[in-house]
């Protein structure tokens, strides 16, 4: 299988109860990954709360996800922050420790022009590691839209977007944009399978975190040429990877993994512990789907 495809799971970051990195959870919570067959992980995104780590917290997420990992999954380290000089630190440390390469979400919060964007990314890309381009517009505020991917392209270290605009026409027009230059992975586990049939190559999923063995069983059956199967898995899953985000993520991924006894602790602030709406929200889709 080619490095840029199939299932990468967004890993959450797990702490202890005093608030500290949980080391040891995220080693487990890597091993499990990886027994389920999964293809790529992903530290330090999102899901991983980065903001709220600290630059020594930041490198030992990405290096034991990289050491526990020793080769066995596509290590894909969130290096991308609204400062170019901070990215290209991150993304210089990442290379240093190993990693495959580097998820650079468009600056947020700065609302950079396509020019802008491009001086950004050319600068990452010095590091020499190769770049996922993350465009998350409910994020960042900034929809990277078709024509400036294009633009971007242009840049060898690019070698992937991930695409979580939420917009089913703008992933297509994405994917036909990369068809032969870039793989694009979907950004929303609700658009997989959508995006996956029209030219995408994988996901950078929250919902493996959860179920990762039913992703990496969905994508083969998939790439097998089972589309009946697969569709179906899509259905299955469906709830679940909607209720994740009934709060900010990761707060509800985080909740359903201590229901099924995962170390991963709570959100740290400025986030909190989903409230008990949405706690008995995922709570109903669990007992429905028979995993509590």
């Amino acid at each position: 299988m080619k490095k840029w495809e199939g299932i990468y799971t967004a890993l959450v970051t797990p702490f202890k109860t005093n608030g500290e990195l949980d080391k040891e959870g995220l080693a487990t919570l890597v091993k499990r990954q990886l027994d389920a067959g999964i293809h790529g992980l992903v530290p330090c995104g999102t899901t991983g709360e980065s903001p709220a780590l600290s630059e020594e917290e930041w490198k030992a997420v990405v290096g034991t996800t990289i050491e526990v990992s020793n080769g066995k999954a596509f290590v894909i380290a969130g290096t991308g922050t609204n400062n170019t000089h901070k990215s290209v630190e991150n993304t210089k440390i990442a290379k240093t420790l190993g990693a495959d390469g580097a998820l650079v979400i468009s600056p947020y919060y700065n609302k950079p022009t396509p020019d802008g964007l491009m001086r950004h990314y050319q600068t990452v890309a010095e590091v020499g590691l190769p770049i996922m381009v993350y465009n998350v517009p409910s994020r960042t505020g900034l929809n990277m839209i078709p024509s400036t991917i294009k633009m971007l392209l242009n840049i060898p270290e690019i070698q992937a977007v991930k695409e979580a605009s939420g917009n089913l026409a703008q992933a297509w027009e994405v994917a036909n944009i990369c068809r032969t230059r870039a793989a694009v992975f979907s950004g929303e586990d609700g658009l997989n399978l959508p995006i996956w049939e029209n030219g995408g190559d994988g996901s950078v999923s929250v919902l493996s975190n959860v179920i990762p063995e039913k992703l990496v069983a969905q994508w083969d059956k998939y790439k097998n040429s089972n589309r009946d199967g697969a569709f179906a898995d899509h259905l299955s899953f469906a709830k679940l990877s909607s209720v994740l985000f009934i709060e900010s993520s990761p707060g509800p991924v985080k909740y359903v993994m201590q229901r099924l006894g995962l170390p991963v602790g709570e959100v740290r602030t400025p986030l909190a512990p989903v409230r008990l709406n949405s706690a008995k929200a995922l709570d109903d889709v669990l007992h429905e789907m028979s995993m509590i």
